[in-house]
């Protein structure tokens, strides 16, 4: 009798696990049949606007070697390391493994200056000794002119590096500055999602630069690159990489003398040459306030993430920097931060002479891509361009030339908000994944009418690599609206 009441208990038991395996697989599938669905539709719209003609492309400044390395490899966690802290720059081993803490706690990208070469060198070095570390072209200007021409694009870019560097260097991209006997290094130390150092967890997968340039801060390709834009009307304009000024030791007056030599390139050229300035990690505030000064207002369009456009908000609206922001910030709350941007930066530029009207914004985060484009200019394929942008995000990070549903994850909610005050709900749609719509934002007298387009990210969960990630998608969302 007692073995019949096993027997029983047993198979309950069995059919339970049975029926709960089924549950997990039905529901499994469901979800993979839902993104794949999701990645159709984004590709469907890629794929609806090819490029038929070669838009030409100039672009600065800068290249160096990107050396990866993992973070728990390189980095050894101890109680000595005491509070997470931020600095300004990485003088000492005690300062990186603070600094590191502080933007790993939060999964935020971070870039930082290291004066102290023997410093910087002997960590290049140990890096270089792990078998899984492994080196490539870097540099925003560089890895932004590899997709331009990945694309179809005619790209000429401003650096200058060393022989075997530009022998990387696909043959198709023209390269103007010059040659010097030492690259430029990043080191690039990375972690995925949900790594664990000593008591903190990464929010999400991304990275940790510290370089030690001597070249790149001084844009040294910039004659080269001046001379030839001369002679020569590109389609699009990039001005990349200024991020390497930050609190780099400059003698007194030759930083801003730098950014008012890219001032007046960006204002010599014709109306017919859009603009767009890619921003990146800045913690320097006068750096920052100069760049809202002599590069933005002279810009068509801006490029940036979410840690990025939070700190040009805060700049531009309360006067003070922000050094890490939400990882994973609503749409509603982005969406308001571009409005806000975008009617400051044109009102700014009004009192200022011969600057351009900003016309376009892209604000690339994990969890989706958001575009703005005034409506009647030159920008076409908002639409488009954001699909492309999303898909690029996944097959960068997972180092792939299509999207994996089994690598793939959708983050974005079912539904979201345009605004925080009085923001409609728009429901995702897997069939017709990129929400748009028009809406009027107000500038002083002036009534612009904008578009907007939101579309999800399939976020990689096997992440491959994480930098240059947003050059990456930038120069794609840009590639289809040039």
């Amino acid at each position: 009798m007692g073995y019949n009441k096993g027997l029983k208990f047993g198979t309950v038991v069995t059919v339970l696990m049975v029926l709960v395996a089924i549950y997990y697989r039905n529901s499994e599938n469901v979800l993979q049949k839902r993104l794949k669905t999701l990645i159709r539709g984004l590709e469907r719209i890629e794929n609806k606007h090819v490029i038929i003609s070669r838009p030409k492309v100039a672009i600065g400044y800068g290249v160096c070697t990107d050396v990866f390395v993992n973070a728990e490899q390189l980095l050894k966690y101890s109680e000595e390391i005491g509070q997470p802290e931020h600095f300004d720059e990485i003088n000492t081993e005690l300062e990186l493994l603070k600094s590191f803490a502080y933007y790993f706690r939060h999964g935020a990208a971070a870039e930082r200056y290291m004066p102290n070469r023997t410093l910087f060198d002997d960590l290049v070095t140990k890096a270089r000794s792990f078998p899984s570390s492994y080196s490539t072209i870097g540099g925003n200007a560089a890895v932004m002119a590899l997709r331009f021409a990945r694309e179809g694009c005619d790209v000429t870019l401003a650096a200058k590096l060393t022989k075997s560097l530009h022998q990387m260097i696909p043959q198709i991209i023209n390269v103007v500055g010059g040659e010097v006997k030492r690259d430029d290094i990043h080191l690039i130390i990375e972690y995925k999602h949900g790594d664990v150092w000593g008591p903190y967890s990464s929010a999400r997968a991304n990275r940790y630069i510290v370089h030690n340039d001597a070249i790149n801060p001084l844009i040294s390709s910039f004659d080269a690159f001046d001379k030839l834009l001369s002679t020569y009307q590109p389609n699009l304009l990039v001005i990349s990489g200024l991020q390497m000024m930050d609190n780099y030791p400059f003698p007194d007056g030759e930083q801003k003398k730098l950014l008012l030599k890219v001032k007046k390139q960006m204002m010599e050229r014709s109306p017919l040459t859009r603009i767009h300035f890619e921003m990146a990690s800045f913690v320097e505030d006068k750096l920052l306030f100069e760049l809202c000064d002599s590069v933005i207002p002279f810009a068509d369009s801006l490029g940036m993430n979410e840690q990025e456009i939070a700190n040009l908000h805060n700049a531009m609206y309360y006067g003070n920097i922000s050094l890490v922001a939400n990882s994973t910030p609503r749409i509603a709350t982005v969406l308001d931060q571009m409005r806000t941007l975008f009617k400051l930066i044109r009102m700014k530029s009004k009192s200022i002479l011969n600057s351009r009207e900003l016309t376009r914004i892209h604000v690339h985060t994990l969890a989706y891509q958001a575009i703005f484009t005034v409506k009647g200019t030159t920008w076409k394929n908002t639409m488009a361009a954001a699909a492309k942008a999303s898909l690029t995000a996944h097959r960068h990070v997972c180092a792939t030339s299509y999207v994996d549903v089994r690598k793939a994850a959708l983050i974005l909610d079912d539904s979201f908000s345009t605004s925080i005050i009085d923001g409609t709900r728009i429901a995702l749609d897997i069939n017709k994944p990129v929400s748009c719509w028009d809406e009027i934002l107000r500038t002083g007298t002036d009534d612009i009418s904008i578009q907007v387009c939101v579309a999800p990210v399939l976020v990689c969960t096997e992440a491959a690599q994480t930098a240059g990630g947003g050059d990456n998608i930038s120069s794609a969302g840009l590639v289809l609206q040039i």
